[in-house]
């Protein structure tokens, strides 16, 4: 591409890109993309986005094609790569000026020169670091910020490298660097602080931002450059140097504005350094040991104590508690058991942290963190009053313990009380103590108080087990509080349920529990209420029985009242936690809730989170409706179909959960339906996935043979035969054992189709079994496989056995007594009793036979059905006789005790099954009996006799034994 005259032609192009009309976008889309590989197009588009004269959305989206490319061409074993005389020319170019004048793009430019940094620093462009370090040092602001800016991308794209020669690279240029960077940062630091009190704020602010910018360099050099930083006296010097910044930037919030940009730009800063004691903290505990005593000096005055008064705000005093949380947490410091066998830097650490952790110490924070920071403000008693069920959602989100007070305050008092329970414990029941009683509903100030300490007690509830008698507490005073009905006491019996619920799976008296029944119902009635207290009731809903209709009936109401998302999702746990619990008791009362689901899916098209907590209810009514689950057909059917549609973009949320209640609804199906075979199609692209959740998908196969297997199999056994050899070619042994019982179980139903069906995986069997194959598991389900078609399908296995001798150029006897031999050495590869009977009663089944090669591996044969009735023959103590203990001679209806889950009707169907099975239908005793005496007929007293005769004596005498009668 000749620079000169394609130049205008790209420049045109780029301006049709920016275009909002897709007529025109399109064409320049497509012609962009072939140009792409072109030779020297990227040499144009430099020279567009460096021209500050041209349109500034051409010259970004001439940016944004240039990053793109690099990530595509740059590396010289990529597809049309670039050219080594282009690149030479690109690197060249875009370090010649540091003066792009828009900050967008300016971002943009130093991003990419980062990415070819990672490729090519500092082998093929050892001059890019002399030149940033050159350019940084330039009087002109533009040029120096831009420099500074383009320094932190590429030092922080090369401290991501992992392998071991660009670590090793790295730390080269760290330590070549480091000393430049710190004096960098102190005079950009030195400069703010001289410019704070001018009162000039622009300069104010660019001082600061590249103060802001040498910091992140220094950053990324301090905890990715070094392998042990505490030895080198630059870095620790920085270390220690930021407490003293710390405290000049937090003096000088009290000089600038609350709300401006500088403002905004010195709380980062402040956080930043904060980040640069906890990375290093993170990646290099040992060397953080020195550094533990200030730390926790600096941090505990500032968040708990009056030092910080005026110069903290919420995200300083988060991330100071994070640094306390991660030093009383870090594993690094913690000893053994046995302090002889813990390291001499483990000791010092934990000794450091005994010395400042002292009891005075221990019980300020305990005490500050409980009365100050677990204190409710003003402005969430606000939102409580005017949007309870916000406030619960924004309370109880996520990883909100790194960044929001309240969460990270709770989280601190966690692990601070865990790691010194015998000395906070007296602390906290103290002042438990102080607050027996009831409150005055007039005082605002107690209220709060005692819900702070309601707060403390619930979130250390395991450590207080043994020092707090819970019951009694619940009794005297937890529950006289639940019945204030003031509407100033709605925030603390929030609590106090709250309290309960962390308690009940701790420690909580079950004749307590219908006293706390009648409560809950009671509050089940105040919605502001009820949608705070979901972990006590998931914990409640044990023995509900009594309470059943009235709680059942008070949350499916709650359910249409609430409007967040997140409630409904909480009401909907809930009420699967009771479905699950009480099981076919929930019969009579779910009428309600089964007509409102359809409408609920319907409004959550847009919230796949609330429609996985949709399909959850789902899984746990459907089994407790059994078979009268197919009135849900209507629904359920098409929300199954999509959920594992994969075509469909929700499935990436709804998958799982929709194959477990496809699953469920299987097997508590009393009969196929059309629609419900029909959704069998999704299946295929979803074996193709071979995701987590093939298991899942390998039962719901299952489900349908059990359900109905000749429907089933007439419609999609060769679709399913085709995706189980090409996931047979794939997968682990695992999942080629469970597509093996896929087919065992069609043929154990099915005896006279399944073959048929399955005709092009049984020999793929054949040939595993002839070869030996060397995983006893898959072995033991090949024979078990063999073993069905020989029993139940004579005919099959004998054209079965024609086919593998062509395909073995062998003749068919030959090969069958292979198989046999094969068969009889790899018994002992079958571990399940049932598959070792079926064995003996298949290669039984070969007798009588006048056969040379049968007879050649009688002794064989013989040795597997004496271990078959040594593994299913069990004596009778009164009688003396044995009886084979397989045997099922009618179906028994078991007895289910009131805490057990009655029986699927895919259970009763695998009971029916197996009374047509004969594995449990004929006594291998008998069978062995007939067939010897029908091979005795066919041969004669004396052929017989010398047949005997090649069977170990032993053997011989254990099966008169068992045959004693015959």
């Amino acid at each position: 591409m000749d620079l000169n005259s394609a130049s205008t032609v790209v420049l045109q192009v780029l301006t049709q890109a920016t275009s909002q009309d897709t007529a025109v976008l399109k064409p320049a889309e497509e012609q962009l993309k072939q140009w792409e590989t072109q030779p020297g197009f990227y040499s144009v588009l430099l020279n567009i986005f460096t021209n500050h004269t041209l349109d500034i959305n051409v010259r970004w989206l001439a940016v944004l094609y240039f990053k793109h490319g690099i990530d595509r061409y740059w590396r010289r074993v990529a597809p049309h790569a670039l050219s080594e005389e282009e690149k030479t020319t690109l690197r060249a170019g875009l370090i010649t000026n540091f003066n792009e004048p828009i900050n967008q793009i300016a971002t943009q430019i130093a991003v990419l020169i980062a990415k070819v940094a990672r490729l090519d620093c500092p082998r093929q462009w050892p001059e890019l670091i002399p030149t940033l370090i050159e350019s940084v040092k330039v009087q002109d602001d533009l040029r120096q910020h831009r420099a500074l800016l383009t320094f932190y991308h590429v030092t922080k794209t090369l401290a991501s490298k992992r392998l071991a020669a660009d670590r090793k690279l790295f730390y080269d240029l760290a330590s070549g660097i480091y000393n430049f960077a710190c004096s960098l940062w102190n005079h950009h630091t030195d400069t703010f602080l001289q410019q704070v009190s001018s009162g000039n704020e622009a300069a104010i602010l660019s001082s600061l931002e590249r103060t802001l910018l040498s910091l992140k360099v220094l950053r990324k050099l301090t905890v990715n450059g070094f392998v042990e930083p505490h030895k080198n006296m630059e870095v620790m010097g920085f270390l220690h140097g930021i407490f003293v910044r710390l405290k000049q930037f937090l003096e000088c919030s009290r000089n600038i504005g609350t709300d401006n940009v500088c403002r905004d730009r010195l709380e980062k800063t402040i956080i930043l350094f904060t980040k640069v004691l906890l990375d290093f903290l993170d990646q290099h505990p040992f060397s953080f040991t020195p550094l533990i005593q200030r730390s926790l000096e600096f941090s505990v005055s500032y968040v708990f104590t009056e030092v910080g008064e005026g110069v903290t705000f919420e995200r300083f005093i988060v991330q100071c508690m994070n640094l306390i949380k991660m030093i009383v947490k870090n594993y690094a410091y913690k000893p053994s058991k046995n302090f002889e066998d813990s390291s001499p830097e483990t000791l010092e650490a934990h000794k450091i942290k005994m010395a400042f952790f002292t009891y005075p110490t221990l019980t300020e924070i305990c005490r500050r963190l409980v009365s100050h920071y677990f204190l409710l403000t003003e402005e969430e008693l606000t939102m409580w009053e005017e949007d309870p069920e916000g406030f619960t959602v924004e309370e109880t989100g996520g990883d909100s313990w790194k960044y929001s007070l309240r969460p990270c305050t709770e989280v601190l008092f966690i692990d601070i009380f865990h790691e010194y329970n015998q000395t906070l414990t007296p602390v906290l029941l103290e002042m438990m103590q102080t607050l027996q009683g009831p409150t005055n509903v007039e005082d605002m100030n107690a209220l709060l108080i005692k819900d702070a300490v309601y707060n403390a007690v619930g979130l250390a509830a395991y450590e207080l087990f043994d020092s707090v008698d819970f019951d009694q507490w619940f009794k005297n005073q937890l529950l006289p509080e639940l019945q204030v009905i003031h509407n100033r006491y709605k925030p603390l019996r929030r609590r106090v349920i709250w309290l309960i619920g962390q308690w009940i799976s701790v420690k909580f008296k079950s004749d307590l529990r219908p006293m706390l029944y009648e409560a809950i119902c009671n509050l089940l009635q105040d919605q502001d209420l009820v949608v705070c207290f979901f972990s006590a009731l998931k914990e409640l809903v044990f023995k509900v029985s009594p309470y059943l209709e009235t709680m059942f009936t008070l949350l499916f109401q709650l359910l249409q009242q609430v409007t967040e998302c997140d409630t409904k999702m909480h009401v909907l746990h809930v009420l699967s936690c009771v479905i699950e619990r009480v099981n076919v008791q929930i019969r009579p009362y779910v009428g309600c809730l089964v007509q409102y689901l359809p409408l609920l899916w319907k409004q959550s098209e847009e919230h796949n989170m609330l429609r996985c907590a949709i399909l959850t209810t789902l899984i746990h009514l459907v089994q407790g409706l059994g078979a009268d689950s197919k009135n849900l057909y209507p629904f359920l059917l098409p929300v199954i179909q999509l959920s594992t549609d994969v075509s469909q973009p929700p499935h990436v949320y709804l998958l799982e959960d929709g194959l477990e209640l496809w699953l469920v609804t299987l097997e508590n199906s009393p009969c196929v339906t059309p629609e419900l075979l029909r959704i069998f199609q999704n299946m295929s692209p979803l074996l193709e996935l071979s995701s987590e959740n093939l298991r899942t998908c390998f039962k719901i196969i299952n489900g349908y043979i059990f359900l109905s297997s000749t429907e089933f199999l007439q419609t999609y056994a060769v679709g399913l035969c085709q995706s189980f050899c090409e996931l047979l070619k794939e997968i682990t042994t695992e999942g080629q054992v469970q597509v093996l019982k896929v087919v065992e179980n069609a043929l154990k139903v099915n005896p006279i189709l399944g073959p048929q069906m399955f005709q092009p995986i049984l020999p793929y069997v054949f040939k595993g079994i002839i070869e030996g194959e060397r995983y006893p598991v898959v072995m033991s389900t090949y024979l078990g496989v063999m073993g069905r078609v020989l029993l139940q399908n004579t005919s099959y296995f004998s054209s079965l056995l024609n086919e593998m001798a062509h395909k073995f150029n062998q003749e068919m006897d030959q090969l069958l007594g292979n198989m046999i031999e094969m068969w009889v050495d790899r018994m002992d590869n079958i571990t399940q009793p049932e598959r070792r009977k079926l064995s003996a009663l298949a290669l039984l089944s070969l007798l009588p036979s006048d056969n040379s090669v049968i007879q050649d591996k009688f002794c064989g044969i013989i040795n597997i059905s004496v271990e078959g009735l040594h593994d299913v023959m069990t004596e009778d103590p009164e009688t003396g006789t044995y009886k084979d203990c397989m045997l099922m001679s009618h179906l028994e209806e078991p007895k289910v005790t009131e805490d057990e889950e009655p029986p699927t009707e895919q259970d009763k169907r695998k009971k029916m099954l197996a009374l047509k099975d004969p594995v449990h239908t004929v006594s291998l005793q008998q069978f062995i009996y007939e067939k010897l005496k029908a091979q005795q007929e066919l041969l004669g007293e004396q052929g017989f006799q010398s047949l005997m005769e090649t069977v170990d004596t032993e053997i011989v005498t254990q099966l008169q034994e068992f045959l004693q009668g015959f």
